[in-house]
Formats: structure tokens, sequence, C-alpha cells
């Protein structure tokens, strides 16, 4: 979603309505961004607790928030509040340098449903929809946002078995998702 087009077309529509029909386009806007792709229903019998902790990007779609990172992860802890912590890291060997995006997630709806909301900046909320993971042990998961343009496999360790991998990309393109797109992160 691009924000700035959003946020400009928002204040025409406030100036030409005197504000009343604004606040209900920017409502709707809002709630697009924490909505689900059609078709994809995020896991049921999610345990926050057990997601907890250090995540590896394995692969991503390109997004210039994430342009040229590698040694990318994604840790999580519980906020005081109940929320999540979300710090987001990754190094950019261009500029040699550590890129960090630090934020906060809160659940859409159950708590037991792996579909939560996440901020990076003031109150602009996206959807963080987890639609796979690995029940047993939590050493894999996938992650989509509003829509499939977002996409993201993270596991536990750095690197994926390759039958696990394959069997993830599979189960990615059967959902929808562009496969031939993904960048296969350099851990």
């Amino acid at each position: 979603m691009q924000l700035k087009s959003s946020l400009l077309t928002f204040l025409r529509v406030l100036a030409k309505s005197g504000g009343r029909s604004a606040i209900l386009s920017f409502a709707v806007l809002l709630s697009a961004c924490t909505s689900l792709p059609e078709g994809i229903k995020p896991v049921r019998d999610f345990e926050l607790q057990r997601y907890l902790g250090k995540w590896y990007e394995i692969a991503r779609h390109d997004h210039s928030f994430e342009r040229g990172l590698e040694q990318v992860t994604a840790q999580y802890s519980l906020l005081d509040d109940g929320g999540v912590k979300v710090i987001n890291r990754g190094y950019n060997p261009e500029e040699q340098e550590w890129d960090e995006a630090i934020g906060k997630a809160y659940f859409v709806g159950e708590q037991n449903i792996g579909h939560l909301k996440v901020s990076f900046f003031g109150p602009f909320y996206a959807s963080y929809v987890i639609f796979s993971l690995d029940n047993d042990n939590y050493g894999y998961a996938m992650i989509t946002g509003p829509n499939r343009d977002y996409f993201w496999i993270l596991a536990r360790q750095p690197e994926l078995e390759d039958d696990v991998l394959q069997s993830l990309l599979t189960k990615a393109r059967d959902a929808g998702f562009d496969t031939e797109k993904l960048i296969f992160v350099n851990q």
C-alpha cells in the first residue's frame, strides 16, 4: 500500500467534505491494511509463547524497506501491555552497516489465531498473517500481509532443509503467491 498516496487522498477528501466522509474513508483504509488476502486463512491453535524469540528470514518478496539487506532476522518478545515487540534487523553490505526497525504487534482477533497487526510508525498498522506454521516445533512459518505482494518464509535456523523448503514453496504457489519473485536471503 502506498501510504503517501493514501494520505494525500485522505487529506483531499477531508478538505472537500468537512471531515465526516474522510474519517469514514480513513477508517476503511486502515481496516484494509489489517485485512486478509482473499482465500488466505491464518493458522488456528496459534501459541504466541512458542512463536516468540528469534527467526531468520529465508525468503521474501522484494520491498523497499528490506531491499539489499542480508542476514535478516526478526526478534519477537512480549510487551507489558500484552502486545509483541518486533525487532527486524538486517545487514546492508553496500553501506556496511546494520539496519534495524522496531515495531509492535497486536492480535486482530482471538489470540489463538495467527492474525496480528504490526506497526513500525505511529498509528498505522498492517496485517501480519501467519498462514502456515510448523505446528510441532514452530521451526518455520510463512507470513503474508494485507495482500499477496507481501510474503516471507521464516525459520528458527539460518537455513531450511531442501525438502522442507520445496514443500513450503509448493504450498505458497498453491496459495497464489508468485514464488518466482522470491529473494532468498544470504544468511
